[in-house]
């Protein structure tokens, strides 16, 4: 059974990491192409409905999604139920974004945000078809399945993306990408895991499975929303333009600082709660998963901020330079952002769902209250260095109550990141001065910055024996020999 788990756990996580860099590379790609085909306008226009959408989304789950991967032996008439009433509610969301579509596009001073609102509100409906079918394959760990829905839905949907974008359709060019995208993933979810719910609707079953879920709604929301206000207070306070320009930076800096992190949390959850009543193993598995995703995250990070005007000129082209400032301090954020959800299915697989939801509300709102101020003092910069703090206090929170319910003390995990966070660094500002004590082109210098940052990180790790490092590699040179062995 262990080594079972094991081996599920590891193919768990190479398929995600399949699933989170395919689906990543197709992005990446596209949005080189069409950020050429759009203007920084058409990206603003999503940008600032994107809270509306992704708010909805969450709503739309309930957090049932994480009560089914909670609870260890949910039924067909739970899936059933569930199913039953996320379709109810997404015709119920959509149908209130449909009627306030106007009131949202005068709050933007955007008539065009009406339309695009309501032709892309539609994906919420296609999104709750499938929730159920993609929870099941999360929960008995077949990211397999899973890999192949997000990496075929993305790219039919940025083919159609970039056809239109071609043809000049603007913003609506994203807005087909998202619900061709939503849609294929709905039809291979059905084909693959053939499941259908019951005509039934538990009364008994939705109550259970709501005392758990209703608090991860809750924090969910809440999450959701203030992941996204930046964009609702660029939006409604600044140009679309500048909008766009955030939209692009955040997206890029989101490439790196989830990659990894989305490859371990989609598998971190449904694992940490087979361990939910035992904290010795969950210790271990946490120190782990946090060390391993630090050890790789936290220079990625710091490369980015060294090559930031070179990468995004190359990438997009001169016009989007204004970006360069909001990238850099978005990387500083994502530092911190790696990190916290790791600690917080921690928690949230101990069933301590309502310390989640009360933790949420005090360390958003003031999260929330160190944004507004920055934006209020110090206009964009300040709201992006605002959000930066937000996202380091987000993540003492979420240590601290993994540190509670699990035993992994503060002190502990301090102790253990405090040799990852140094060498990174460290061997960051060595290579800031060496880099800036030449001239020479942009690019050039990119490269060398780059190659010089990995020598000295990999380097300095193996002569000072990086327990992560360590651990990594071990990984790589075992695996093949006994998977059984690697977690």
């Amino acid at each position: 059974m262990a080594e079972s788990l094991k081996q599920k756990t590891i193919s768990g996580m190479l398929w995600s990491g399949v699933q989170r860099f395919g689906t990543m590379g197709i992005a990446f790609i596209s949005n080189i192409v069409l950020a050429r085909l759009l203007s920084p306008d058409d990206y603003g226009c999503i940008g600032m409905l994107a809270i509306f959408i992704t708010v909805s989304n969450t709503f739309v789950d309930g957090g049932f999604g994480s009560a089914l991967i909670q609870k260890k032996e949910p039924t067909q008439r739970d899936y059933s139920t569930i199913f039953w009433w996320n379709l109810f509610l997404s015709i119920v969301i959509y149908g209130i974004l449909y009627l306030g579509a106007p009131f949202i596009s005068q709050f933007y001073r955007i008539p065009l945000l009406s339309h695009v609102l309501r032709v892309q509100g539609v994906i919420l409906i296609i999104n709750a078809l499938n929730i159920i079918q993609s929870n099941q394959l999360r929960k008995r760990l077949n990211f397999r399945k899973l890999a192949v829905v997000n990496i075929v839905s993305q790219l039919v949907g940025v083919c159609v993306a970039i056809v239109t974008a071609w043809h000049g359709w603007g913003v609506w060019a994203l807005v087909a990408q998202q619900i061709v995208a939503s849609s294929m993933t709905s039809i291979l979810l059905w084909t693959l895991n053939r499941w259908l719910p019951d005509l039934v609707f538990s009364k008994e079953s939705f109550k259970q499975l709501f005392g758990f879920g209703s608090f991860i709604l809750c924090s969910n929301l809440i999450n959701t929303f203030c992941n996204n206000v930046q964009g609702l207070l660029i939006g409604r306070f600044f140009t679309s333009a500048t909008m766009g320009y955030y939209t692009q930076a955040r997206k890029l800096e989101e490439v790196a600082s989830h990659s990894f992190s989305t490859v371990v949390d989609q598998v971190s959850y449904p694992i940490l709660s087979k361990f939910q009543s035992d904290n010795a193993a969950m210790q271990s598995v946490l120190y782990k998963l946090t060390t391993a995703l630090a050890y790789v995250t936290f220079p990625l990070m710091l490369v980015l901020i060294l090559v930031a005007e070179p990468l995004i000129t190359l990438l997009y082209g001169v016009k989007w330079l204004p970006c360069v400032p909001y990238f850099q301090i978005l990387c500083v954020a994502g530092i911190a952002s790696c990190l916290q959800v790791t600690y917080y299915y921690a928690v949230a697989s101990k069933g301590e769902s309502k310390e989640l939801f009360i933790w949420t509300i005090i360390k958003r709102g003031a999260a929330l209250i160190v944004l507004v101020a920055g934006m209020y003092i110090w206009k964009i910069e300040g709201l992006l260095w605002a959000s930066a703090i937000g996202a380091w206090l987000i993540l003492f929170a979420n240590a601290y109550l993994a540190s509670k319910h699990t035993g992994y003390t503060l002190i502990k995990q301090l102790k253990d990141m405090m040799p990852i966070t140094m060498l990174s660094v460290i061997v960051f500002y060595i290579a800031y001065i060496l880099i800036n004590s030449i001239s020479l082109n942009i690019y050039i210098e990119a490269i060398i910055s780059i190659v010089l940052y990995l020598i000295l990180y990999l380097g300095l790790s193996f002569k000072f024996r990086i327990k992560a490092f360590m651990y990594l590699f071990e990984i790589i040179r075992n695996y093949k020999k006994s998977p059984q062995n690697v977690f």
